[in-house]
C-alpha cells in the first residue's frame, strides 16, 4: 500500500520543524496520523461541497482554520515538498469521496500533507516528546488532533 509521504520526507521535516529524529516505526505511526487527519478533512469538505451546491470540492471546502493556515505557510518556508503522485495514489487506495476534487485543490494538497506534518511535530514538541518521541508521545497527539482537527 503506496504512504502518502515517505520516510525521508517525514524525517526531513520533522528535523527542521521541532528537531525530531523519528526512527521508520515511528514515522510509520504519525504517517498513518497524516492519513487519518487528512481524510477526515476531505470527508468534511465533500459535505460542505454538498452544503454549497456543489459536486466538485473546491479549496474554500476544506476544514481550515488560521492556524492550520499558519501552519500551510510556515511548511512553504521550510522548503521541502511532498510528491502529488504520492497523495493521488493514496487516495486511489481510500474509498471514493462522493465529488471529485477540483484540479486547483488536487494540485495544492501536498501543502496540506506537509502542514499536518508540521503541525504533528510541533505538537509532539509541545508536550515535551524530545528528540525521540515515544509511542505514548505519538498516541497522545493523535488524540489532540481527533479533538482539534
Amino acid at each position: 500500500m503506496a504512504r502518502v509521504v515517505g520516510f525521508k520526507k517525514i524525517e526531513a521535516v520533522f528535523r527542521k520543524a521541532a528537531g525530531i529524529d523519528l526512527d521508520k516505526s515511528k514515522a510509520d505511526e504519525i504517517i498513518d496520523i497524516v492519513e487519518k487527519k487528512f481524510h477526515d478533512m476531505l470527508l468534511v469538505a465533500v459535505e460542505k461541497a454538498g452544503y454549497n451546491g456543489r459536486d466538485v470540492i473546491m479549496e474554500p471546502d476544506m476544514p481550515v482554520t488560521k492556524g492550520f493556515e499558519e501552519s500551510l505557510r510556515q511548511f512553504k518556508e521550510l522548503e521541502e515538498e511532498v510528491e502529488l503522485q504520492d497523495v493521488l495514489q493514496f487516495l486511489e487506495q481510500i474509498p471514493p469521496l462522493k465529488y471529485p476534487i477540483s484540479a486547483e485543490l488536487e494540485a495544492k494538497l501536498p501543502e496540506y500533507i506537509g502542514a499536518l506534518m508540521l503541525i504533528i511535530a510541533r505538537v509532539l514538541k509541545e508536550i515535551g516528546a524530545g528528540r525521540k518521541p515515544s509511542k505514548e508521545d505519538i498516541e497522545r497527539t493523535s488524540r489532540i488532533l481527533d479533538l482539534t482537527l
